[in-house]
């Protein structure tokens, strides 16, 4: 006879405790550090006189490890400690970057951004949010896996400006070691990463390799990675490539423009602005969709998510590229950005419980990263063959559609514990 799910005890854990906002102060500098590679697509391949698809594939190749590492770090996390885990997630991350800075053939910067992906698996959403939940009652935990989600757009903000604004005062190279010594600097907020266990029963009991048997054979679980795919797809590709996107086809900033006047006189310059426009639009997408997440079903707003990004993308496509429609791009796009993770995380806790959350949305971050490691790449390789983007923007629009529609015959009932 199978023993179903027990709901944990409700409990008066506040929002913000010291597990969120440690969690938050590590993603937001991992996230920053990351949402940074775009500015440097131009810089590196004029200086090593390199194809953009060069680069674009360091950048790919990080997202795939990161994709990769994400089940490996969530699976470290809950046989070591998540502490343990996020050190060698943070020392591999600058060990990386740190590399990085001496590489000066592509297939070096390829294989030192193997390190950065698994540094960022160590530091990021993976392992974090996993921890996050624990520390969260049941009814806060969608508004706190909102609140951490946010804070990697709260770090897309400044990540890519600051690495603009360290280029003019010294080498690429240089940023990449600043940026080593940045990430180690937030293992001061350990400490504060302590969250309890899950106290339902039958979840202990529950052995790792049965929860994902559980999970493979769930037609469920499949629909959920087949959805996140395009999730990364589109997020990887304009943060590696919309900075030059910009830069090459929007049209000139006009002196005693509004733009103008805030210092914002080159394309360069407002293609970095477009990306932390992204960031903190994404501040309020996501943590509406935390607090829809909480009363309406999670499925049908990533279904709308998906649908709202691919009517975004179509749009901007379609129009000609000047400064405004490129603010109107980043303030739409950026509130869809990241609202799909709380929700996805989330539908995942509900569905499977939190033992093993960081292994079961590591698997499904996979698909997001193989998702990215296409958007990147594609967007590098199609560049060099035909000039321009627009075949690889249209994929991404294509694929955005695929994914609302996948998410509609997902199942939202809590999945059973196996006797």
């Amino acid at each position: 006879m199978a023993r179903h799910y027990r709901s944990r005890p409700v409990t008066k854990t506040p929002l913000f405790t010291p597990v969120l906002i440690a969690g938050c102060v590590i993603i937001v500098m991992s996230f920053a550090i990351r949402a940074s590679f775009g500015v440097f697509q131009i810089p590196i391949a004029e200086e090593f006189g390199w194809l953009r698809a060069e680069f674009s594939l360091a950048i790919a190749i990080q997202n795939l490890a990161w994709g990769i590492g994400q089940p490996i770090f969530g699976a470290l996390a809950e046989k070591i400690g998540d502490r343990k885990a996020i050190i060698l997630g943070a020392l591999t991350y600058a060990a990386g970057l740190v590399l990085s800075s001496f590489a000066v053939t592509p297939e070096a910067h390829q294989l030192y951004e193997i390190l950065v992906g698994f540094g960022i698996a160590g530091t990021g959403f993976g392992v974090i949010l996993a921890v996050v939940g624990r520390a969260s009652s049941d009814e806060n935990r969608s508004m706190s896996l909102a609140i951490a989600t946010a804070a990697g757009s709260a770090g897309q903000v400044f990540g890519a400006p600051m690495a603009e604004y360290l280029l003019g005062m010294m080498s690429w190279q240089a940023v990449f070691v600043v940026f080593a010594v940045t990430i180690l600097a937030t293992l001061m907020v350990l400490p504060m990463m302590r969250a309890p266990e899950p106290v339902n029963r039958a979840e202990l009991e529950e052995s790792m390799g049965a929860i994902l048997k559980r999970a493979f054979r769930d037609p469920s679980y499949t629909l959920i990675f087949l959805g996140f795919f395009s999730c990364g797809y589109q997020l990887a590709f304009i943060t590696a490539h919309f900075p030059a996107f910009v830069t090459e086809l929007c049209g000139p900033i006009l002196p005693g423009g509004v733009l103008h006047g805030l210092g914002i006189t080159t394309t360069s310059a407002l293609g970095a602005v477009a990306v932390s426009l992204i960031g903190l639009a994404n501040i309020a997408g996501t943590l509406t969709a935390g607090y829809l997440g909480k009363r309406y079903s999670k499925k049908y707003l990533l279904a709308a998510i998906y649908t709202g990004r691919t009517i975004v993308a179509a749009a901007f496509i379609l129009m000609p590229i000047t400064p405004a429609s490129v603010l109107i791009f980043s303030v739409a796009m950026g509130s869809l950005w990241l609202a799909t993770v709380p929700l996805t995380s989330g539908l995942i806790a509900h569905i499977y419980g939190l033992r093993y959350m960081g292994t079961l949305y590591g698997i499904i971050f996979f698909s997001h990263q193989l998702g990215s490691f296409m958007g990147v790449w594609l967007g590098g390789r199609m560049y060099d063959i035909y000039g321009d983007y627009t075949m690889v923007w249209w994929i991404g629009v294509g694929i955005g559609a695929f994914s609302a529609i996948v998410h509609l015959p997902i199942r939202e009932d809590r999945a059973p514990v196996a006797a």
